[in-house]
């Protein structure tokens, strides 16, 4: 999730512009999405509500659980597995679009695997091992190995190249959320190679969607169909990860489209429709069924294909809600702010939240107090580690994926008036 700028589109070349290809053409002016910007932000900062709830989930087998469980906490978590982690990809995607543009494949390449495979490597040796043992205190009062005599097994592993992108295995090691940064960073490099390709055929592709937007709904059907047959993984959010590379595909290639975001804003309310009554449709299988994420019944395939579906239409409906392409506004204080933050927030969050749900699922207080004392706790400490610790040092800011200094934010220009000609 580096900072990278979210384009609103390219402005017409200049005279003198040596003509290039869709991949690698810069805009000379690229104001910021800022609504892209806001989701992001705001999905980051849900997962601490996310993950916090997950404590109080009866059918979830989150770290450290609560006594007291909580049926409403499965409506609460499936509204946000549908959509939330594949519109990060899908932002991710169109900055990735940007990045290259700017790069070019090869530098591009060379970047995600400074600013995402340091502190995916990093987080992996500092961070992951913390909710790994707190699992193991919270599950056995008895358990009392130290934390650093624990560190070592956890990092006891072997390959696995059979789980690719994530290779490494081991009785107690996990990438744990970090698996978001392991799919970017895995989705970055594959596409590298084919970006100039993948980038000048999705001209033709927004052309055909100019003249029928419904062509948009077509990537509900190999979503369908990845969730159906490749099962659903309940680690990565409810999804199958090869799903979340459609998602990353769409923002690279055509979500900077003026095409077709003009069609993505039409059909935003009768698609948002569909994919509530698709969602609607998903309730008896996941009720009913004893693994809905993986039994191959008819009714399971069916249960699965459907969520598939629903979560495009819920992504194209939110696209098209949030978009306001003759609102261009520069980004506030505290979402510039926030933007920034994202990665290392992102990467901060979990072993957080955790550690304070460790200390708080003991009380016998409610479970609603409960859950905002972790909740405000949790980002109480994020923030407070990210400005006192993060982005204070160029090192530390380098760690996190980061640049090493603050990227300078210019305001926005409005565009020039068009020439009238001379009479």
């Amino acid at each position: 999730m580096p900072e990278a700028a979210v384009p609103l589109g390219a402005a017409a070349p200049r005279p003198h512009t040596v003509r290039m290809s869709a991949q690698t053409q810069l805009p000379a002016t690229a104001p910021r999405r800022t609504e892209l910007d806001a989701l992001r932000v705001f999905v980051v900062l849900g997962l601490v509500f996310f993950h916090s709830a997950l404590v109080f989930s009866p059918d979830d087998d989150f770290y450290v659980k609560n006594a007291r469980t909580s049926e409403a906490v499965t409506v609460f978590v499936g509204f946000g597995v549908v959509w939330a982690m594949p519109m990060l990809f899908l932002v991710a995607g169109l900055g990735s679009r940007y990045s290259i543009r700017r790069r070019g494949p090869g530098r591009f390449a060379r970047e995600r695997l400074l600013r995402l495979g340091l502190p995916l490597v990093v987080a992996t040796l500092v961070l992951c091992p913390l909710p790994q043992w707190l699992r193991l205190r919270a599950a056995d009062p008895g358990y009392d190995e130290s934390y650093w005599r624990f560190w070592p097994r956890f990092l006891t592993v072997r390959p696995d190249p059979a789980g690719f992108p994530f290779v490494l295995d081991g009785e107690y090691f996990e990438t744990g959320h970090l698996w978001f940064v392991v799919l970017l960073l895995a989705f970055s490099l594959l596409l590298a190679p084919v970006a100039t390709p993948l980038a000048d055929r999705a001209q033709r592709v927004g052309q055909a969607v100019q003249r029928r937007p419904a062509l948009l709904l077509l990537p509900a059907l190999p979503l369908a169909a990845i969730n159906a047959f490749l099962g659903m993984e309940e680690g990565f959010a409810g999804w199958n990860r090869w799903a979340y590379l459609v998602f990353f595909l769409f923002g690279y290639a055509l979500a900077d489209d003026d095409r077709v975001r003009a069609a993505v804003r039409r059909l935003a309310v009768p698609t948002g429709v569909a994919g509530l009554a698709l969602f609607a449709g998903t309730a008896p299988g996941f009720m009913a069924l004893d693994d809905p994420f993986t039994e191959w019944s008819p009714f399971a395939l069916v249960t699965r294909a459907l969520f598939g579906a629903a979560g495009w239409c819920w992504v194209v409906a939110i696209l098209g809600l949030l978009d306001r392409p003759r609102e261009i506004r520069p980004p506030s204080r505290v979402l510039a702010y926030l933007g920034i933050a994202a990665l290392p927030v992102y990467v901060l969050h979990q072993p957080v939240v955790v550690a304070l749900a460790y200390g708080v699922v003991g009380w016998s207080a409610p479970i609603v107090v409960e859950y905002a004392v972790i909740v405000a706790g949790s980002l109480a400490v994020i923030l407070v580690l990210y400005e006192g610790v993060v982005r204070r040092t160029r090192p530390t800011r380098l760690l996190f994926g980061m640049r090493s200094e603050p990227p300078v934010v210019l305001p926005v220009q409005p565009p020039d008036p068009p020439v009238t000609p001379a009479r």
